[in-house]
């Protein structure tokens, strides 16, 4: 039986729309480039305001990823 090693990295993804919408965009962005991915834990909601409207919904995520053995 082998052992499986994980790592995370951290992403931080916004969108005009909504949370959803940014999680669903920097998980997207970071499946381009991250192999075997396993899971995705949000660690932080963030909303930018400008002259109080809300311009950005923003999430700052860690995407769990499985090491190629």
């Amino acid at each position: 039986m082998s052992e499986r090693v994980a790592r995370v990295s951290e992403v931080i993804s916004g969108s005009t729309v909504s949370f959803d919408d940014a999680i669903k965009k920097g998980f997207k962005r970071a499946s381009k480039t991250l192999r075997n991915i396993v899971g995705v834990r949000v660690k932080e909601f963030r909303i930018h305001i400008d002259n109080n409207e809300i311009e950005e919904y923003r999430v700052n995520m860690e995407i769990i990823f499985l090491l190629d053995e």
